[in-house]
Parts: structure tokens; C-alpha cells; sequence
């Protein structure tokens, strides 16, 4: 009997195995595939999470910090105009390939039984469960879902096929000169955010990642082409990973919990990409799951009191985020003749644009 299962290896669910098993918790963490691995994302790291990223690192994975672009600008590209926006203090930039492998070794050293390609195919009972996987069945006194999106543990009966089709593409490029920001690129039907992962000399290696309606492109090199000063700028890229995608991208109003299951990452919710905080979301997110499991863990409270003030802490912290980039999509979807008038007072109002920024993290 472990205290708690934690299914899903990435920041979420390293999270939450680290946090709890510091707390004195016995923690298998399971997870369906192994590391290091590409995954489709912006790679950006909020300066309000770094502190808790380093928190949950072994000591030795200091380096990847250290070596990680800081990000101080935002500039949106978008109807021909360029709209600058401070990030500050600076985020940085980190490659999931060798973030997701250093927080899996750290969940390792921290005690975590960290099981790579375990499968979970069903969970029962309300608390302690049973976890039935791909090798054994274990059983917890408590269970984190972190195990994304597209997990058969997180269907919901209202879910339906989503009439418009995204897609997510990702692709490490090399660049001659990159400037320390991240750009957005706006079009129809779609945006296309490029950021610097690596300064390697005089060459820079970038993130580029997009989402985009599947009717207008479903390659990076068709997402290139739809936009003027995308198009221009990709020129002179030259490919340092195969492209990577994912798809359908559906939003949904996050779920904090399903059944005494506490949701964590994107199994909880899913932010819009271009906010570029969904890795510091995970990582909040599991650590807030693990830290309210403590009080029923030392058995002063029941699980349910642990679900419901999840979900209380949940809606307090996180969900306003969720809110916010939802609201700011929509204005970026508006008709051009609206968006014009927008664009031009955010150029003028750095203290306004920055507050848009400050609402998404």
C-alpha cells in the first residue's frame, strides 16, 4: 500500500511525487513512456515558478537553470503591427527533452518508486484505490492524475468531437541571431510562437511551436507560409529535430478532482498555448495537490476534506488564469477593424500591457 500514485511522469506529475515524497510519503510514480523524450510545447518557464522548478531539482541539475535563456521580452506579431511587451522579471526557457529527464532523475533520488513505461488502464474505489496498469496492480491511499490531455483516464461525458480540428507542431530550429524574447506570430486561424532554447556560439537553437486549425496547415513549413514576416524570418532556419505534433486540441473548464482523484498538469486543464505558462501550471498544480494530501496522509483529515480543499485552492490560485488567457484569445480573435484600435493603445500603455501579461501567470 503506497500513500500515493502519481500517473504521469512530466512536470505535474514529478512534481506532485517529489513534493509528497519530501513530505515523508511513500510515492510510485507510474509513467506509459521513458525519457528523455520531445514533447510539443513552448518550453517557457514563468519567473514565478523557477524558484519552485529549483526547489524540486536535485541539487546536481543546477546547470539546466543555469544554461537557460532568460526571456525579458514578449512581441506579438499581428496585423502587420509589432506589439512589445516586458516579461518581467525574465522567464527562462528550458527544453523539455532535458527538463522532463532531470525531474524524473530527481523524483528517483527523492525516493520516488519512478516506474517508466507502466501503463495505467483503470483506477477503482474512492480511496484506498486500486490502480490496475500494463505490469502489476498496486493500491494507494491516494492518487494524483497527471497524466495529460489525452489519457483514457480523463474523458469526461460531456466531452464531444470538437467542430474545428487543432493541431500542435514542434520543432527545435538552428538561427544565426536570436534576440532574447519570445515572438508570436499571429494569423488566421492560428499563431506561431518562436523563443531561443540555446546560445551555442554564434548559432542559437529556437523553439518553434504552433497551434493551428487543421484546415489551414498542418505542417511548421505550411504555418511558415501564412504569415509575411514568419515566412521571411524562417529563411534562414535549418532543422535541429524532427518536427513533433499533436492533436485535437480541445479546451475544456478545468476539473480540479473526478471521483476523490485529485487532477494535476493538463489532466486538471488545459491553458491556451500562447500564454506560455503551461509548464508553470503543472508544476503549481502538483505541488498544490501534494501539499493538501499531507493533513489526510498524517490523518487529519478525511479525503474528501482533502478533495474539496483542493478544489477550493485550486479555483483560487490557478483557475484565474485559466480566465484570463481565455479572455485575452478572444480578443486576439476579434474582427481586424476592432483589433487595430486594441493594438494601438497596448503599444502606447506599456504599464496596460504589462498587466495583460501579469493576469496569465
Amino acid at each position: 500500500m503506497h500513500d500515493l500514485i502519481v500517473i504521469g511522469g512530466g512536470p505535474a506529475g514529478t512534481s506532485a511525487a517529489i513534493t509528497a515524497a519530501r513530505s515523508g510519503a511513500s510515492v510510485l510514480l507510474a509513467e506509459r513512456g521513458k525519457f528523455p523524450r520531445h514533447k510539443v510545447c513552448g518550453e517557457f518557464v514563468s519567473a514565478e515558478s523557477l524558484e519552485l522548478l529549483r526547489s524540486l531539482l536535485a541539487p546536481r541539475f543546477e546547470p539546466l537553470l543555469q544554461a537557460a535563456p532568460l526571456i525579458s521580452q514578449a512581441r506579438i506579431f499581428l496585423d502587420g503591427h509589432m506589439l512589445r511587451a516586458p516579461v518581467d522579471p525574465p522567464a527562462a526557457s528550458i527544453a523539455r527533452f532535458g527538463l522532463d529527464q532531470a525531474l524524473w532523475n530527481s523524483a528517483k533520488e527523492n525516493g520516488v518508486d519512478a516506474r517508466p513505461e507502466v501503463a495505467v488502464l483503470s483506477i477503482a474505489g474512492k480511496g484506498p484505490f486500486r490502480v490496475m496498469t500494463s505490469t502489476a496492480e498496486f493500491e494507494g491511499r491516494a492518487v494524483v492524475n497527471a497524466s495529460g490531455r489525452w489519457s483514457n483516464l480523463n474523458s469526461r461525458s460531456h466531452d464531444s468531437v470538437p467542430r474545428e480540428k487543432w493541431l500542435g507542431l514542434k520543432g527545435h530550429f538552428a538561427e544565426p541571431q536570436t534576440q532574447a524574447s519570445v515572438d508570436l506570430y499571429f494569423f488566421d486561424r492560428g499563431y506561431c510562437g518562436v523563443q531561443p532554447v540555446a546560445f551555442q556560439g554564434t548559432q542559437t537553437t529556437i523553439n518553434v511551436c504552433a497551434m493551428v486549425r487543421a484546415d489551414a496547415a498542418t505542417t511548421l513549413q505550411e504555418v511558415f507560409a501564412v504569415h509575411p514576416a514568419l515566412a521571411e524570418r524562417a529563411r534562414f532556419w535549418q532543422p535541429v529535430t524532427e518536427p513533433v505534433s499533436t492533436s485535437p486540441l480541445i479546451f475544456r473548464p478545468p476539473l480540479p478532482a473526478k471521483g476523490n482523484v485529485l487532477n494535476a498538469g493538463d489532466a486538471a486543464g488545459f491553458i491556451d498555448p500562447f500564454v506560455g505558462d503551461g509548464i508553470s501550471l503543472a508544476l503549481r498544480s502538483g505541488a498544490l495537490a501534494a501539499r493538501m494530501l499531507g493533513p489526510y496522509f498524517s490523518g487529519a483529515a478525511s479525503l474528501d476534506q482533502t478533495v474539496c480543499e483542493y478544489g477550493r485552492a485550486y479555483g483560487h490560485s490557478l483557475l484565474p488564469v485559466f480566465r484570463n488567457s481565455s479572455r485575452l484569445r478572444q480578443a486576439f480573435r476579434l474582427p481586424r477593424m476592432v483589433r487595430l484600435p486594441i493594438l494601438s493603445i497596448l503599444a502606447m500603455n506599456c504599464a496596460l500591457t504589462r498587466r495583460l501579461v501579469r493576469s496569465t501567470r
